[in-house]
């Protein structure tokens, strides 16, 4: 029997996003708005995530962009 992939669709919270990138809030909100980082995606009301993904390959591109720069 043949193991199914399972897509896993996991959302991050502000806090997470922080973490993972070293941004500051305002820093994060600011590069959205300019259009070089990740939209939320709404999640209620009054609630709003990243999806891991997305910080994934937005972090990788830096990586990338900073090792041609060198």
């Amino acid at each position: 029997m043949a193991a199914q992939h399972q897509n896993t669709l996991t959302i991050l919270r502000r806090p997470q996003v922080e973490a993972r990138t070293g941004l500051a809030r305002s820093t994060i909100y600011d590069r959205i708005k300019a259009g070089t980082f990740p939209a939320p995606i709404s999640l209620g009301e009054k609630a709003v995530g990243w999806i891991e993904s997305e910080i994934d390959a937005w972090l990788n591109a830096r990586i990338q962009a900073s090792r041609k720069a060198a």
